[in-house]
């Protein structure tokens, strides 16, 4: 397709460009000669410098960032409909030119405020003056994960590290000191007017700074301190999910930044109390779908592009802070990983792949239309051919077919992971809430199949009513009462169902306090499960994982009982893991032990599973024990 056949069959899909080309007739020269071109950093420089600007002149910057924004647009609309862009190449060109625009408009924001009040200086430890201190712009959300659609806001967050005032050196030796708050206070409200107001020559970006610390009340800059004691008294449960993209665009030290962010996002633990956190989210964002009958919202509606986000990034807060693989921020690639973990099939994850891009291309076309923030599906039929047709369906209700399905494969992957998965536990659960009524417990437990009952009666009471149970929380206390009815179930499966559920009260009062893995068994009734048929069939797996409840998260992988290890990758990975931590050593003897852990506990769950032989098993004991004193005294000898 050339250059005019192109432009024109654009024009068709997008009133928008449509009507841009109508009001300036020489973009359409310019398109031509650069439709090959990708939309890289470089290009929107150069493009950015042939518009002209004076520093200083506040109109003239506008105009330009505009214009800029007016011919990417363009250019991106025009590739993308003719089939010579990828989503990703769309994705990071809107990306680069956020972060261009906002460098620019940060620099040209800052010049006129330090002309007045000299540079924001922190405070040195003998009580002079400090270093000049940098605007730090975080972009939030898909900016932040470099998947910015094409008519989006720009969640943005600013910061500065230190507190402290301006130095009042200006041109005319007169400034006038203010502090630091003041100061970074005026230069946001000056970014947010260059990117954001509405002049005739449009807009660059609609900016949205609901996601600080405190919201709309909170102030529109915050220094490093500020963010670490909100991140430790008031940060909530959805707020590490905003911050997970969340990324540095300007200034400097970001470093420092890092460090107060990834503890908060992502925990030294497990974390499957996330689950429940992003469940509850989810439920708020589907009733306001509801309430405003947006089911056909390809963003929020069901089986939606948020439904894919949440999926990968609640495994990103369960797993991110013990796997710093998982630290990423682009969704497509999060997937990926979930899946080379096996934390994830790889069935699942292509399924996840392919309606994402079906999803965020059909996105693209809706917004294409009028140049609106919008994920609505077209009522009016004249524009639902035209999404059809540059979608490359012949009529509408193929795309609708096509689309019914990625949001019906959407759904069900979501349910897997956030469904609630309740089984019938209503006698088992009776039986624990009257635990203390001895004879009718033990009768109960008789009829259940347990052949011992008066034993397992006499645990559940001395459970029930020790110290450990009565100082719970009340979280983790009400997982425990849902807990246990669902292990006497899983338990009476087992060949030997009272020992099993003696074993397994145990584990459950050790890792009661740990709500963590209370959180994880909660989630994932299979793991329960599985843990009963391994402590049903060791004693010593029983105390294996009482003494190591991190193995539970063993269990979540669907490979454990048919993995063969693979000792020289299980060998080269520990290595990367520990190369990771430094010179930490207290850290890398965790490492390695939980690392030792796992793989015995998959060995022992393939052993008991009858998958292997005593010779193999032996070879493989004796394999794990080779790599881990070679890495031992790797780390030894350095």
């Amino acid at each position: 397709m050339d250059a005019s056949t192109a432009i024109a069959h654009a024009r068709r899909h997008s009133r928008y460009l449509d009507r841009l080309l109508d009001a300036r007739p020489a973009l359409i020269g310019t398109l031509t000669g650069t439709l090959q071109a990708h939309a890289s950093a470089t290009v929107l420089e150069d493009w950015l410098a042939q518009t002209a600007f004076e520093t200083g002149d506040e109109a003239g910057i506008k105009r330009a960032l505009r214009h800029l924004r007016a011919r990417t647009m363009a250019h991106l609309i025009v590739r993308d409909l003719a089939g010579l862009a990828d989503l990703d190449e769309v994705t990071e060109g809107m990306t680069l030119l956020a972060e261009l625009t906002v460098r620019v408009a940060a620099d040209q924001a800052r010049l006129p405020l330090t002309a007045r009040f000299g540079e924001p200086r922190g405070e040195a430890e003998d009580g002079s003056a400090g270093v000049v201190q940098p605007f730090i712009c975080i972009g939030m959300g898909k900016l932040g994960g470099r998947e910015l659609n094409v008519s989006s806001d720009v969640d943005f967050i600013f910061v500065y590290p230190e507190s402290g005032e301006t130095d009042g050196q200006t041109p005319n030796g007169l400034g006038k000191q203010i502090d630091n708050f003041d100061f970074f206070t005026r230069l946001s409200r000056k970014v947010i007017e260059l990117l954001s107001e509405v002049t005739a020559d449009g807009f660059v970006f609609r900016v949205d700074m609901r996601l600080r610390p405190n919201g709309d009340s909170g102030p529109l800059a915050v220094s490093f301190d500020m963010l670490e004691n909100y991140f430790f008294t008031q940060g909530r449960e959805w707020e590490r999910y905003a911050w997970i993209k969340a990324r540095a665009l300007t200034g400097s030290r970001h470093d420092e930044l890092e460090s107060l962010r990834k503890p908060f996002v992502f925990r030294k633990y497990l974390d499957f109390g996330a689950i429940n956190a992003m469940r509850d989210l989810h439920a708020q964002i589907r009733r306001e779908v509801a309430r405003r009958d947006m089911a056909d919202n390809v963003k929020l509606g069901p089986g939606g592009i948020r439904e894919i986000e949440f999926i990968a990034q609640v495994f990103q807060l369960i797993r991110g802070g013990r796997e710093s693989a998982l630290q990423i921020r682009p969704t497509q690639k999060v997937l990926d990983r979930l899946a080379m973990r096996g934390v994830m099939t790889e069935e699942a994850v292509d399924e996840l792949h392919a309606a994402y891009v079906f999803l965020r291309r059909l996105e693209h076309r809706l917004q294409y239309l009028d140049d609106a923030q919008t994920h609505k599906l077209p009522a009016d039929s004249g524009d639902q051919a035209l999404i059809a047709s540059a979608m490359g369906f012949d009529d509408y209700a193929s795309l609708l077919s096509e689309l019914d399905a990625h949001r019906s494969r959407v759904s069900r992957h979501f349910d897997a992971v956030f469904g609630a998965q309740e089984t019938d536990t209503s006698a088992p659960r009776a039986l624990w809430q009257d635990a203390d009524q001895g004879d009718d417990c033990r009768s109960a437990l008789a009829t259940m199949g347990f052949s011992e009952p008066e034993d397992l009666s006499n645990r559940l009471v001395a459970f029930k009513s020790g110290s450990r149970y009565r100082q719970l929380p009340d979280t983790s206390r009400n997982r425990v009462d849902a807990l246990v009815p669902k292990l006497l179930e899983a338990c009476r499966e087992t060949p030997h169902p009272t020992a099993t559920a003696l074993r397994g009260l145990d584990l459950l009062e050790a890792i009661s306090r740990r709500a963590a893995y209370l959180a994880l068994l909660a989630e994932f009734p299979q793991a329960l499960g599985q843990v009963a048929r391994l402590i049903g069939a060791s004693s010593w797996a029983a105390s294996y994982l009482v003494r190591h409840p991190i193995l539970l998260d063993e269990l979540l992988d669907a490979r454990l009982l048919t993995g063969e290890p693979d000792w020289p990758a299980f060998d080269a990975a520990l290595r990367v893991q520990l190369d990771e931590l430094g010179d930490d050593t207290e850290r890398q003897m965790d490492t390695m032990r939980d690392a030792h852990h796992a793989q015995v506990f998959r060995l022992l769950a393939r052993d008991l599973a009858g998958e292997l032989s005593v010779e193999r098993l032996s070879d493989h004991l004796s394999a794990l024990a080779d790599v881990m004193l070679r890495v031992t005294l790797d780390l030894c000898w350095r």
